[in-house]
């Protein structure tokens, strides 16, 4: 057996659609831009994107996630195919799964990130 090359080791992050790459750059871009502890993008059914960051004012919290399901309803969208959640923590909260649950199903395509936009799940 030949000892494998140190690249071979890395985990390798997951292949994106170049529609799903695109969002990640979004969610990213948005996240620096308003320096902000998490960024989201989603996709609707009509290939309609939004992104978002996170909202953390005293009168009004608002994940980046709800950001974008929140611009989605009030553009009519009819639903989600993917989103991407760049954040410091590896999973989703209670309320984002839940609006992603009631608004976009069980078989939404979601990428969970890190602050840098390298897709962890």
């Amino acid at each position: 057996m030949s000892p494998q090359s140190p690249e071979s080791q890395q985990p390798q992050e997951p292949a994106l659609s170049p529609e799903d790459a695109k969002l990640v750059t979004l969610a990213r871009a948005t996240r620096a831009r308003a320096q902000a502890a998490q960024g989201a993008a989603v996709r609707d059914l009509d290939g309609r994107t939004y992104a978002a960051a996170s909202l953390d004012l005293e009168a009004l919290r608002l994940s980046a996630l709800q950001g974008c399901i929140a611009m989605a309803v009030s553009s009519a969208a009819r639903g989600v195919a993917a989103a991407v959640v760049l954040a410091d923590a590896s999973e989703l909260g209670e309320a984002d799964r839940a609006v992603l649950e009631e608004f976009a199903g069980p078989d939404v395509v979601v990428h969970l990130g890190d602050a840098r936009g390298t897709i962890l799940a």
